[in-house]
């Protein structure tokens, strides 16, 4: 397949640059934002994370309290 000069109207020309200028800016804030919903969800897992170790932390001393006062004694 050869290629052959392909004639088109100025105008459209001017038309269909502007068109690609404009999507490439709309990727260009797609992968700004893709980039920002990625750095959250990495906040998020870490959050996560930090808040599970606080409540197995609870866990461990609401157990120890509850071994420290025992059982109650059998009348």
């Amino acid at each position: 397949m050869q290629n052959k000069p392909v004639f088109v109207k100025i105008d459209e020309y001017n038309e269909i640059s502007k068109t690609v200028k404009n999507i490439k800016g709309k990727i260009e804030q797609a992968k700004t934002i893709l980039k920002r919903i990625s750095e959250l969800k990495i906040e998020e897992y870490n959050q996560l994370s930090k808040w599970g170790s606080s409540l197995g932390e609870v866990e461990k001393k609401i157990d120890a309290v509850d071994k420290a006062l025992g059982k109650p004694e059998q009348v």
